[in-house]
């Protein structure tokens, strides 16, 4: 294998960690939004939630485009293996963030009978978040494959497991939502987001600490990965800095923090994020079994076509990513009750 062939690869699968990282950390807190929104408790107060992501929840899910194209485009026979075992969770996550969508633009101009496109919104925003933790649950459990062919069931992803990743998905967005209303709102739903933090933040960490448990359990590899020496000594770190980061985010949302909270919680997705890389690498297609899977050269596109494509990834990921800025920065500033940008 010579260089261009092995880094290739890897480059790659940094652009997809990014585009997966940037989905999880900007979507996640509108999808935790939309979970919330149960809880407010007069039309003004819903309002001033969904006023707080209006101008950016669809440029939000850009990351998720590039990041199933990227697998498309780079890792074609991942590609080809991961949808079939995953089919159903993921048609149910973009059918979820259509209809959404949908409701997110009908409910302003529907008022005032719009109470249906409220649970609309709710449901949506759910029922992605609980896909997602399935498609999680599915890839970290792993996929049954015979060299480069799945050879698992349409619901292989559906288990104890997945169904705890999936919970734990949706109470880690629900928190990103709660931090962002707390950074973003005035009056009676950030003081209310602010209550619902401690008990998500709680519940964020009961569910880390049970799949942290469960994944090395049931897969030996990554035990001795994470608990052979010397590779403790190194690993370390992960979870004494979640600990740590568990810490400040408690004393942030108790003291009033507004900024702190959020960056707590990003830094708590990453740190998970993290723990699963660590894992998992250099697989993309994680094993079911013993001696399965494929890793990041097993499941390439030709050389030629990486190449081809990353030139325009180079191009257009700047200017996505600054225009994400400049979107957050245009719209910086607290949403106050009967303010919106619809």
């Amino acid at each position: 294998m010579d260089q261009i062939t092995f880094w290739l690869p890897v480059v790659w699968i940094g652009i997809l960690a990014i585009a997966i990282a940037l989905y999880i950390i900007l979507d996640g807190f509108d999808l935790g939004i939309g979970i919330l929104f149960p809880f407010g408790n007069t039309e003004e107060e819903r309002d001033q939630m969904m006023n707080s992501i209006a101008p950016f929840w669809d440029g939000n899910e850009t990351w998720l485009i590039l990041g199933g194209g990227g697998l498309w485009i780079a890792f074609p026979q991942a590609f080809a293996i991961i949808m079939p075992a995953l089919y159903i969770p993921i048609i149910l996550m973009l059918l979820a963030l259509v209809f959404r969508g949908v409701a997110f633009e009908f409910r302003f101009v529907s008022k005032p009978k719009h109470h249906y496109w409220d649970w609309a919104f709710f449901g949506g925003s759910l029922v992605a978040t609980i896909s997602q933790g399935f498609v999680l649950g599915g890839l970290i459990q792993g996929i049954e494959t015979d060299g480069k062919t799945f050879t698992g069931h349409a619901f292989d992803w559906f288990s104890a497991f997945s169904i705890l990743c999936a919970g734990g998905l949706v109470i880690g967005y629900s928190l990103l939502g709660a931090c962002w209303l707390m950074l973003k709102t005035e009056g009676p739903v950030a003081e209310r987001a602010r209550q619902h933090a401690l008990p998500l933040l709680c519940g964020m960490i009961l569910f880390i600490v049970a799949v942290s448990i469960w994944t090395p359990l049931q897969e030996e590899h990554i035990f001795l990965r994470w608990f052979t020496y010397p590779n403790i000594l190194f690993l370390a770190p992960v979870p004494v800095l979640t600990a740590l980061v568990t810490y400040w985010g408690y004393r942030s949302i108790k003291s009033g923090g507004e900024l702190s909270p959020f960056f707590a919680t990003i830094a708590l997705f990453m740190l998970s994020y993290s723990g699963l890389a660590i894992s998992k690498f250099p697989f993309i297609v994680p094993p079911a079994q013993p001696g399965g899977g494929l890793d990041l050269w097993d499941t390439a596109a030709a050389p030629e076509s990486q190449i081809f494509m990353l030139l325009g990834v180079l191009v257009l990921l700047p200017i996505t990513l600054s225009y994400t800025v400049l979107s957050y920065w245009s719209f910086r500033g607290k949403v106050k009750p009967g303010e919106g940008y619809h």
